[in-house]
Order: C-alpha cells, then structure tokens, then sequence
C-alpha cells in the first residue's frame, strides 16, 4: 500500500486562499457575499421546539449508527423522493455530509487493485473531500474534467480500459458544485454498468437534491434499482445543510448496501463523532416535512429567474439545472474576483480554487462561483454590479 499523505503537503482549502487574495483589499462597495455556499433561507420552524423538549438528551451518548426513528424517517423520505425500499440496516447517521464523503474511502477502499495501487475517480472541478480521502488511503485521485464539453459531468467511460480495472471507488457529484448540471437515468445507467464491467463502487454525493430549477433530479440508488444493480455498487450520500438551511446542524446520511453500510458503521464507532441526540430528534423532523423544503426552493427559483434576467444574454451563461451556484465564464477566475471586490465589494471564489491542473491546464481557471444564497434583493444586486463590472 502507498504511503498515506503528509496533511503538511497538502494544497490550501478554497478558503483561506480566497482570504490571501482578497482580504488586502478594501472592498469597493457595501459588502455582497456570493462565495460561500452557505443557506440563508429560514430554518423550519419546529427546530428550537425539538431542540428544547429533548434538552435532556445532551445527557446522554446518541446511538452511532441514528436514532431507529432518525433512520425509520430517512427510509422513508428515500421510499418518497425516490421510489426505492431501504431498510435501517442500509443507513448511517452522519455528521455532516463531509465526514461520510471521507470515512467511505477509510473504510472500504482496498489496498490494491488489479495488482496495482487503486485509483479513485474524481471530477474536476471537485469537492477537495473527495482527493484528501483518496490520498488518505494512499489511493491514485485520477481527475477526470467535468467541463462544457461533457456536459459538466465526468466522463468515466472514456478512460482507458487498464486504468478502469483499477479503480475501487468513483466520486460523483449530482446536482454539480460548482456547474449545477444535473446526471439523468441514462448517466447513471452507463456509470452502473462500467462500475459492474469493472467492479468498483459509484460514491454519489447528491447534498443538492432538492434545490432545482424545474425536473427533482434523478438518483443513483433509483437507476440502481431499476437496473437490478448489486446494491453493494452504490452508497448515495445526502445532507440537511441544503435541503433544510441546517448547515449547522451537521446532520446527513449515507445509504448503501448493507455490507458497506456495516463496514463504515464499524470505522465510525471508533473514529465518529455521532449526532448529539436531540439534534438527531431535529433531523427526524426533518426528514419527515415537505413543506420548509418546498418553501425554500421556491426561493431559489426566484433567484434562478433573477441570474437568468440579469446574466441571460452574456456569452458563455449556462442557466444552471439545481443547485444554487452559477459558473460563470471569465478570462481569469483570480483576477475577475479580485476585480468584483475591489471595483464593487461583490466577493465570489475563482474557479480554479475548486480544480485541480490535470495536466491539461486547470479547467476551473476561466471561471467564478457565484453563490446565491443571499436574499432575492441582494443578489439582484450583486449580479448586477457584477455584470458592470466583467462583462460590460
């Protein structure tokens, strides 16, 4: 097995990169955050009233692997959305998203693969998670390009055959950060069947999934289903920081085959951190009500509708499918946002801060993320001084 990866090496998180840039700078204008996507939308009503009626669970470890109630409400909101059975034992609580997304490489990458190091595949732009848990176990991150040219989705078919004996897990984004594409049946039919062609597993981070322009977008677990995969094929991951603007709650799951679920189940009670009980209480609240989701999505459409009318006739705009970024075409993703927050305050994140040079050049480098998650008004605003200011 290769050597796990020395963290002191590791390239700067988006972030702190974006403080360097542009944190030297006063900013041009009243303040306009457009970087981070972090929800603004109100949270649903009910929480404080969950969180004070199970004080008392603070008390108290939480189970490791969710509440049976937590896992009963999450089995049912996938039976709902996505027409597919998934019993308890085919479900873990997580703590956030993220921690999932990383513990999944831990647990079931294996430490060779067709004779050779395994290779984990990553689209690129990227979710910097998906290459620390690839190098973490000492896995080959092949970066595959999910640009224009591929409908923003990777590419996985295309690689060549020996490299795809290789390959223990492949990374997934669906709806896409940054793009906002969005994988239909019939790309999850043909990834299913190059991962059962060349036996690995399909890691499908779906956090996105119900905040869309129109269609809800398909699934991996529901084209798994109808194509009779191996349930051990796919584990789907899904997150309440979007869905239900409880970024801070830290709450989401992963659903997968009950050998996979078992094994990262396993990994988690000893190196987890499980889910404060009564925020567990919260999540199963949330699981179970439509209604705050519905609400808030319709205010993302309202800001697609805004990005449309103020962006809709500048070369290069793709109206993104779900999600609630736009990726926006510009000459040079750093000097574009350095320009926005000098000229006008308005603070986006460089594309290339979110991929990675595959020996191609960086395919994030002619680009911004634009978050819209600011109130309808501000980012009204803030699209408008960002057109006079790069495509005027």
């Amino acid at each position: 097995m290769a050597a796990p990866v020395r963290f002191a090496n590791l390239p700067d998180y988006a972030f702190p990169r974006l403080r360097r840039l542009l944190d030297g700078h006063a900013p041009g204008g009243e303040p306009i955050a457009m970087s981070i996507g972090e929800p603004t939308h109100p949270m649903p009503p009910f929480v404080g009233e969950v969180i004070a009626a199970n004080l008392q669970g603070f008390a108290t470890y939480p189970p490791n692997e969710g509440t049976p109630e937590l896992l009963d409400a999450i089995s049912g909101w996938l039976g709902l959305r996505y027409d597919v059975a998934v019993g308890p034992e085919r479900l873990l609580a997580l703590n956030g998203t993220r921690e999932g997304l990383y513990n999944v490489a831990m647990a079931l990458c294996p430490e060779e693969k067709a004779g050779g190091r395994p290779v984990v595949l990553i689209p690129n732009p990227f979710y910097q998670v998906y290459m620390v848990a690839a190098l973490s176990v000492g896995a080959e991150p092949v970066f595959v390009p999910a640009t224009a040219e591929s409908g923003h989705l990777p590419d996985y078919a295309s690689l060549p055959p020996a490299m795809l004996d290789r390959v223990a897990m492949a990374y997934v984004c669906s709806p896409a950060n940054p793009q906002g594409a969005v994988a239909d049946r019939a790309y999850w039919t043909t990834l299913l069947r190059l991962a059962e062609r060349h036996d690995f597993r399909i890691l499908a981070d779906e956090c996105y999934s119900e905040v869309y322009r129109e269609a809800p977008p398909d699934g991996a677990l529901a084209a798994a289903k109808a194509l009779g995969a191996d349930p051990e094929r796919v584990i789907a991951f899904h997150s309440l920081s979007k869905r239900s603007n409880l970024a801070g709650l830290r709450s989401g799951f992963a659903a997968g085959g009950p050998e996979a679920i078992a094994r990262m189940r396993q990994l988690r009670s000893y190196a987890g951190a499980p889910l404060p009980l009564p925020l567990q209480r919260v999540a199963e609240r949330a699981w179970a009500d439509e209604g705050h989701v519905a609400a808030s999505r319709a205010l993302y459409q309202e800001k697609y509708r805004i990005a449309d009318e103020v962006l809709g006739d500048v070369p290069g705009y793709e109206p993104p499918r779900a999600g609630f970024f736009l990726w926006l075409p510009v000459e040079d993703g750093e000097d574009a946002a350095l320009r926005l927050w000098r000229e006008a305050g308005v603070r986006v994140l460089p594309g290339a801060y979110l991929a990675k040079d595959a020996g191609a050049g960086n395919s994030g480098q002619g680009y911004i993320r634009v978050a819209l998650v600011a109130g309808a008004s501000d980012v009204r605003r803030g699209l408008g001084l960002l057109r006079d200011v790069l495509y005027r």
